[in-house]
C-alpha cells in the first residue's frame, strides 16, 4: 500500500466526481454526517469550470490516492472561521472495498503531520458522531483524545446520537510519532 495525499487537479475533477458523488446513496454518505441530509453535487455543476469549486487545489481537501488510484479524500476546516485558530479535520473513504484496510490510518496519519508542519496551531480536533464507530476507532487508534461528547444532539433514522469530539496537540503528536514538526 503506498498513500500519496495531493489537491485535486482541474483535468481529474471527473474522476473524483465518478468516485465519490455519482451514487447518492453510497454507503460512505450514511456514515459520514448523514444527519445534515446534504445534497452531493450534479456531474455538470461539479466539473463546471466557470463555478468556484472548493475540492480544486485548495491546501485544506486533498484525495487520497492509493496504488496511483484515488480511493477519499482528508479535508481540515476551521471551526472559527475567521479567526483560523480551531481546525478540525476529517476523512472520508468513498468505496466499501476500500474500508478496513489501514487506509484511512495511514492518510490520516499523513494528514495530521502535514498539516501541524503547515501551521503553528497547537490543537487539531475530530468531529464524528456515536454512530460513526469504524471513525471512533480511527480516532482512537491515533491517539486522539476524546474531548468531549454532547449528547444525544444527532437525530438520524429516528433516534438521537450524541456528537464527539476528539482532538491532539502538537506535543502529543510529535512525541507520539517521534517526527519533528
Amino acid at each position: 500500500m503506498q498513500i500519496i495525499l495531493k489537491e485535486l487537479q482541474q483535468d481529474e475533477l471527473t474522476d473524483f466526481w465518478e468516485l465519490a458523488f455519482s451514487n447518492p446513496h453510497a454507503e460512505w454518505t450514511k456514515w459520514n454526517g448523514p444527519y445534515f441530509h446534504n445534497k452531493l453535487p450534479s456531474k455538470d455543476t461539479f466539473i463546471d469550470s466557470s463555478q468556484k469549486n472548493v475540492y480544486l487545489n485548495n491546501p485544506l481537501r486533498k484525495v487520497i490516492w492509493n496504488n496511483n488510484q484515488m480511493v477519499g479524500m482528508v479535508f481540515a476546516y476551521y471551526a472559527d472561521e475567521p479567526l483560523e485558530k480551531w481546525l478540525e479535520v476529517g476523512i472520508s473513504i468513498y468505496q466499501q472495498a476500500n474500508w478496513q484496510q489501514g487506509i484511512g490510518r495511514q492518510a490520516l496519519t499523513q494528514w495530521i503531520t502535514e498539516l501541524f508542519k503547515q501551521s503553528t496551531l497547537p490543537h487539531l480536533g475530530l468531529t464524528t458522531w456515536s454512530g460513526n464507530y469504524r471513525m471512533i476507532a480511527l480516532a482512537e487508534s491515533l491517539n486522539l483524545k476524546k474531548e468531549a461528547e454532547i449528547r444525544q444532539v444527532r437525530y438520524w433514522q429516528g433516534k438521537y446520537w450524541d456528537s464527539i469530539k476528539y482532538g491532539i496537540l502538537r506535543t502529543e503528536w510529535t512525541n507520539k510519532n517521534k517526527t519533528s514538526l
